[in-house]
């Protein structure tokens, strides 16, 4: 897990140790069920044994504390071989797979992506730290296959992306409790594939 924080200020030198342990309390709240409108900058604190004013030290408003949030359960993406275009989709994906099994992650992730709808800032955050990063990572692979002729060249990387990811994204945000089963990201790849191949004629 990483926790990286965005707030920055004068006087004494920022906590480590202190960050951690109050995104560590709003991830704890979350999992439990509390949801973000009753999730305060008050509450967080004396969660988290600490005065509100060392909260608002670190984050101005609860919006960027969720930020922060957010990167805590973000994983790096997964290395990749490089081999195989299939190989390394399956790979990402399953990574995904992975984080909405993480019971914490679900829950952080069911409750910002409602809040998002409401605060425009967050989402662009979240999308530039989070998202942006994984589908690039998705559109690199892809492009690559089109290069080496594993995928056809008359086709949307964008929407591509968007075949692979979002079966696996609809379970772990939309469907509580759906079937995240092992080789979930195997099914999804090869089913996209099968579609994208190049015909070759006889």
């Amino acid at each position: 897990m990483r926790t990286r924080t965005m707030a920055t200020g004068r006087g004494r030198p920022r906590s480590a140790a202190a960050d951690s342990s109050i995104v560590e309390t709003v991830l704890r709240l979350l999992e439990e069920g509390v949801t973000l409108g009753e999730l305060s900058m008050e509450r967080i604190a004396r969660s988290a044994g600490v005065g509100k004013a060392t909260v608002y030290r670190r984050w101005a408003n609860k919006d960027a504390l969720l930020v922060d949030v957010v990167r805590a359960v973000d994983e790096p993406l997964p290395p990749l071989a490089g081999a195989s275009v299939r190989d390394d989709l399956v790979a990402l994906l399953e990574a995904m797979r992975q984080g909405a099994l993480a019971k914490r992650s679900s829950a952080v992730l069911r409750n910002v992506i409602g809040h998002l709808q409401h605060s425009p800032e967050l989402w662009r955050q979240y999308h530039d730290t989070v998202v942006r990063t994984r589908r690039e990572a998705m559109y690199a692979v892809l492009r690559r296959g089109v290069r080496t002729g594993e995928i056809r060249d008359d086709l949307d990387v964008r929407l591509l992306v968007d075949l692979i990811a979002g079966p696996m994204l609809a379970r772990a945000l939309l469907y509580e409790r759906a079937p995240m089963e092992d080789g979930l990201a195997e099914r999804i790849v090869d089913a996209v594939l099968d579609g994208v191949r190049p015909v070759h004629q006889d």
